[in-house]
């Protein structure tokens, strides 16, 4: 009985996070046209994560802004800036800035 309700609980993670890899697929796709839906996609993506305990993968975290849960296209929506060690995504729409750490190649010190 415990292994049935096991494999059901990995088949509901799995297909919640198959719904926010697709809601973000969707939140990039309509975003030149519709920037207000692609912010409803990112935060459906959200509370389906919560709702199951699932993580949103690290790459499509930082397309999200922490201040006002808007959906991040560089250039567009936000800022990126590079110093040192970290990279710098800052929220045209909030003013948030939210600071990621990043490994520099060692070649272009060289």
């Amino acid at each position: 009985m415990a292994r049935i309700k096991k494999k059901q609980k990995n088949l509901i993670k799995d297909i919640a996070t198959e719904r926010i890899e697709h809601l973000f697929k969707l939140a990039e796709w309509s975003y030149s046209s519709y920037p207000q839906r692609s912010d409803r996609y990112v935060d459906l993506a959200r509370r389906i994560g919560m709702r199951y305990r699932v993580r949103l993968p690290s790459c499509l975290k930082r397309r999200v802004c922490k201040g006002c849960n808007s959906f991040l296209v560089p250039g567009n929506s936000s800022r990126i800036r590079l110093h040192g060690r970290y990279m710098t995504i800052t929220c045209l729409k909030c003013g948030k800035e939210m600071r990621y750490p990043y490994k520099e190649d060692k070649k272009a010190n060289s």
